[in-house]
């Protein structure tokens, strides 16, 4: 995971409040791309590019939450930010619901809004590397043989050689080969090794 300067995305049609927002952050040493709205962000908007999202909730055309929304379709880990300036309950309940990372009041608190977008950065920092853990995990899958991926769900469910031998029809030798096999592609050294990376690819998603 190539760990280059995060972004601050800051998304409002109201020019004040983005300038306004825009100085603090670049002030306490963000880096800031600025958008009028949300078509614009996702015009311009580039996946690879981390850090999070301040997004107004009350925008004409495409809301914030609608934006929430889309990203969220396309699997976009960028944590978002919400401002809105009515404070209103039940869309904060909603918006962190859907995962967003803050919500904060208009006119913001700038050491609240500095705070929430340091905590937002870390939080992509840290979905971003279990990302590419758990790619890494699915690339040394990948190189299994059909056979050694049947080993490889007798070994994680516990079975012996001998067991894996007579249920595969084979020989517990061959067996022991392929389960060297596993092994080495994996780069693990012990079958709870093995397991817990298994189960990991399991938990976010098919390890297929």
């Amino acid at each position: 995971m190539t760990d280059l300067t995060p972004t601050v995305f800051v998304v409002d049609d109201y020019a004040p409040v983005r300038r306004s927002i825009s100085r603090l952050l670049r002030a306490a040493g963000f880096a800031v791309a600025v958008f009028a709205s949300a078509q614009e962000f996702l015009a311009q908007y580039d996946p690879d590019v981390w850090g999070c999202l301040v997004l107004d909730v009350a925008m004409p055309s495409l809301t914030g939450f609608e934006l929430q929304s889309i990203l969220a379709k396309t699997g976009s880990l960028l944590p978002i930010i919400f401002l809105t300036g009515t404070g209103d309950i039940p869309k904060s309940v909603r918006a962190m619901k859907h995962g967003a990372s803050d919500f904060l009041t208009k006119p913001v608190n700038d050491e609240d809004l500095i705070a929430a977008v340091r905590a937002a950065i870390e939080k992509h920092r840290a979905l971003r590397r279990r990302q590419a853990e758990l790619s890494e995990i699915r690339e040394r899958l990948a190189t299994l043989t059909p056979r050694e991926r049947e080993v490889l769900e007798y070994v994680i469910a516990g079975k012996l050689n001998k067991q894996i031998a007579g249920d595969l029809g084979t020989v517990e030798q061959t067996v022991k080969v392929h389960r060297a096999h596993v092994m080495q592609k994996m780069r693990v050294r012990s079958v709870a090794e093995l397991v817990r990376l298994v189960e990991r690819c399991r938990i976010n998603g098919s390890v297929n």
